[in-house]
C-alpha cells in the first residue's frame, strides 16, 4: 500500500503524484520518441543534451534540437558546457527559441568527449565552477532551472549530499541524481541509498528525482516506497520499450490507467505483444517522417536491437540481423510482420507458466 504525498511541482509545473520522467539521451530523445513516451505515460520528457558552445555559435543542427511540440509538454531542454557566461547565453537562446517548461543543466554525462573536457560529469572535479555556472544560468532566465548529476567523480569522492545543498542554495528548482559515480560510467549497480540520504536531509526542500537501473514496475515502486524520491527518471530501459511508462504507471495507479492505447493506431489490445509490435512500427514511421527513409531507419535501429519484445525467441539471430540491415520501410515492416506469430507464441507461453 502506497502513501501518495502532494503532487510534485517544479516551479509552477505540476507533474502529478510520483511522476515518471524520460531522461535526456543523446541521439535518442528526439521529438518523435519524446512524444510517444509522453503518450505512454511519461510525466515529463527531456531533450537530447545540447552543447552551449554550439548554441552560442548558432549551429543549425544544434538549433534543430530545440524544437518542441505543444503535445509533448511539459518538456525540458538540457544544455551542457563549462563556461558560466556561455552557459548563461545558451540558456537565454534556449528560452527565446524553444520556450521550454524547464531548463536542465547536465553535470552528469560521463563520456570522455564531454567529461574529459571539463563539462558534464567533469564538473564534479570542479565544484566551484559548477556552482558558478548554476548561479549564472539561474540568474539569466525566468523559467525553472534544474540539475542532473551523479554521486561524485569516484567512490573516494561521494560528494552528493553536500553538493545537493550547494546547488539548492544557487536557486535550482529540482535535482536529478544518477546513483553512480562518473568512474562507474554505466556499469555496476546504481546506489540509491545516497539518493535517499539526500531526500531525507531536512535542509533539502526541492524535489529529488532518482535515476539509475529502473527497468521494471517493481523497481519503480521500490524507488518511491523505499527511497522516497519525488520522481524517478528512466533512460536506457526505454530503448525499444516506450510502453514501460504505461507498465509503471499502471502498476502505481491501477485505478487510473493511461490512455496509451490512443498513441498509435492498432486493432490489438493494449500491452499485448501485437500491440507492442505496432508501437515499434509507429516509432519507425515517426523517425522516417522526421528525417528521411534511410537515416530514419538507421536512427531507430538501436531500439529494434534493444527491445525486449524479440528476446527469448528461439533461432531469432538471423532474423534480427536482417531487420537491422533493412534499408526501406517496406522491407523492415515485412520482416517485423513475420515476427507476429513468434511474439504471440512467446506471449502465450509466458501466460501458461
Amino acid at each position: 500500500m502506497y502513501h501518495y504525498s502532494e503532487q510534485m511541482q517544479i516551479g509552477n509545473i505540476n507533474l502529478g503524484e510520483h511522476p515518471v520522467l524520460l531522461a535526456p539521451m543523446e541521439d535518442v530523445t528526439d521529438i518523435g520518441f519524446r512524444l510517444l513516451c509522453r503518450k505512454m505515460g511519461a510525466a515529463m520528457v527531456y531533450s537530447e543534451f545540447v552543447s552551449c558552445d554550439a548554441l552560442t555559435r548558432m549551429v543549425k543542427s544544434t538549433l534543430q534540437k530545440l524544437r518542441l511540440s505543444n503535445e509533448e509538454r511539459p518538456a525540458a531542454i538540457q544544455i551542457y558546457g563549462k563556461d558560466p557566461s556561455a552557459m548563461a547565453d545558451a540558456a537565454q537562446i534556449v528560452v527565446e527559441q524553444a520556450h521550454p517548461d524547464v531548463l536542465d543543466l547536465n553535470f552528469g554525462c560521463p563520456v570522455k568527449r564531454v567529461a574529459g573536457k571539463g563539462a558534464g560529469a567533469g564538473l564534479l572535479q570542479n565544484i566551484p565552477l559548477m556552482l558558478e555556472i548554476t548561479k549564472a544560468v539561474v540568474d539569466a532566465v525566468q523559467i525553472p532551472v534544474t540539475v542532473k548529476t551523479r554521486l561524485g567523480w569516484d567512490h573516494d569522492h561521494l560528494i552528493i549530499k553536500n553538493l545537493a545543498e550547494q546547488l539548492q542554495d544557487k536557486g535550482i528548482a529540482a535535482l536529478t541524481i544518477h546513483g553512480r559515480t562518473r568512474s562507474q560510467m554505466y556499469t555496476g549497480q546504481a546506489d540509491w541509498s545516497l539518493i535517499r540520504e539526500v531526500k531525507n536531509n531536512p535542509l533539502i526542500h526541492i524535489p529529488i528525482i532518482g535515476n539509475g537501473d529502473i527497468d521494471s514496475p517493481e523497481k519503480a515502486a521500490t524507488a518511491f516506497q523505499e527511497y522516497g524520491t519525488d520522481a524517478i527518471m528512466l533512460g536506457r530501459a526505454s530503448f525499444g520499450r516506450p510502453w514501460i511508462f504505461k507498465e509503471i504507471t499502471d502498476r502505481l495507479y491501477p485505478d487510473c490507467p493511461t490512455s496509451a492505447e490512443q498513441a498509435i493506431e492498432s486493432i490489438y489490445a493494449p500491452m499485448s505483444a501485437d500491440w507492442k509490435l505496432d508501437v515499434l512500427k509507429e516509432q519507425v514511421r515517426q523517425s522516417v517522417q522526421r528525417i528521411d527513409e534511410y537515416r530514419g531507419i538507421l536512427h531507430i535501429r538501436r531500439h529494434l536491437a534493444a527491445t525486449p519484445l524479440f528476446k527469448g525467441i528461439s533461432d531469432f539471430r538471423q532474423h534480427r540481423i536482417a531487420m537491422l540491415r533493412a534499408e526501406t520501410v517496406d522491407e523492415l515492416f515485412n520482416l517485423m510482420e513475420q515476427t507476429r506469430p513468434l511474439i504471440r507464441a512467446k506471449e502465450q507461453a509466458i501466460k501458461e507458466l
